[in-house]
């Protein structure tokens, strides 16, 4: 593959927003790339979810790799450095903030990743050889960061071209505003529509603020759930807030190493449909036994019970990154739900192992019923069908 794309010298640059499209513009066809692939893979496995055709599985992560290589030839190649360059100037105009050192890292981490693959695109190797597979399959993580994380580079670059918001409230206006709306809070008539981080690492809120029948949208900065957040402007509707108001910024991450693009492999799992069945069409008590060990099985191929437990656990991590006071509520009930099923789970596990130490087997006279009825022989008459039941003629 060649690098046919990149712009003459002296030609002008696209404006930072039309390079934040181009972003974008990959970043969509990565994203059905990896539709796509994960079909491809789907189709590899068994229903537990185990790989049976490893040769096909190759097969649709060498298209991947190539396929995502020619998206960023086409969209990226000729604008990367110029996107990243406007990001890096928005990003030093703006106010100190936490997440401006992380944000650098990851401009820089993208233009890390830019440069191997300029390298790969001016220097391919032979098309259809081993050695393209394995230029390819080398630039996948790199390609998998740039539709990971250039949307902190696109927000930057849309930032530097739409600084649209307008001059805060005056104070008194602002302060009459804050104090409607707090009563509005007391009273359950503030109704919280929409959240986003402002470039100056503030949350904005909209809210539904209700009064006699009536409604108008307020923006708040700051935590709803404690005191000290303030109204900072108030709109018809929530286009014309959106105009006015500061741009939100990409959302942060739970775990800063977990890519869409690059998944784990799946670990095999039993769903709660296949342990039911197992229990339904079984005979023994050891069946049934094993079923509800399953369910409770811990490591790699765990059950459905340890997995509820992990989801519940992983989401209290979540409510308690949001760093609200609502958030650390949710995490907290979250955590107590999670030992809860840690229990239950553990009382299953005993009980599985009380049942499968019975040696028992389902009595005989529960017999099955045939979903089918016997079809008459060729030769044979059918039965006549029951007489009518004669009606006699009533007289008045």
């Amino acid at each position: 593959m060649t690098h046919a794309n990149s712009p003459a010298p002296d030609s002008p640059l696209p404006a930072a927003s039309a390079l934040a499209s181009k972003a974008r513009d990959f970043r969509l066809r990565m994203a059905v790339i990896d539709c796509e692939t994960e079909a491809a893979l789907d189709g590899t496995r068994d229903r537990h979810g185990r790989t049976v055709h490893a040769d096909a599985a190759v097969a649709a992560r060498a298209h991947r790799d190539q396929a995502a290589l020619e998206a960023y030839a086409t969209h990226l190649a000729p604008h990367a450095e110029a996107l990243l360059d406007a990001a890096r100037l928005a990003l030093d105009a703006l106010p100190p903030a936490r997440h401006l050192t992380g944000w650098r890292a990851v401009l820089d981490g993208l233009a890390s990743s830019a440069a191997e693959i300029r390298r790969a695109l001016d220097r391919p190797a032979a098309p259809g050889s081993p050695a393209e597979r394995a230029q390819h399959a080398a630039l996948w993580p790199h390609l998998a960061a740039w539709a990971d994380h250039s949307p902190i580079a696109s927000n930057l670059a849309d930032q530097r071209d739409s600084q649209h918001h307008k001059a805060p409230l005056p104070d008194e206006e602002q302060q009459q505003w804050t104090d409607r709306a707090r009563a509005a809070q007391t009273r359950g008539a503030l109704e919280l529509t929409e959240s986003w981080y402002a470039a100056d690492g503030q949350p904005i809120t909209l809210a539904y603020l209700v009064e006699d029948d009536d409604s108008t949208v307020v923006a708040l900065r700051g935590d709803p759930g404690v005191p000290g957040w303030q109204v900072i402007g108030h709109f018809t509707h929530e286009y014309e807030a959106g105009k006015a108001l500061p741009a939100p910024v990409p959302p942060g991450v739970l775990r800063s190493d977990i890519s869409r693009f690059n998944r784990p492999a799946p670990a095999p799992e039993l769903s709660l449909q296949d342990l039911i069945r197992d229990v339904v069409e079984g005979h023994s008590a050891g069946d049934a036994s094993n079923a509800l060990l399953g369910a409770v099985q811990r490591g790699y191929a765990a059950g459905p019970m340890v997995r509820l437990q992990e989801l519940l656990e992983i989401s209290s991590q979540f409510a308690s990154a949001l760093e609200t006071v609502q958030g650390r509520q949710i995490a907290a009930r979250l955590s107590a739900l999670g030992r809860q099923i840690e229990f239950l789970t553990r009382e299953v596990e005993e009980a599985a192992e009380d049942l499968g130490a019975t040696v028992a087997v389902l009595p005989p006279h529960r017999t099955p019923v045939l979903r089918t009825r016997p079809r008459p022989a060729v030769d044979t008459t059918p039965p006549a069908p029951p007489p009518r039941a004669s009606t006699t003629a009533r007289h008045r």
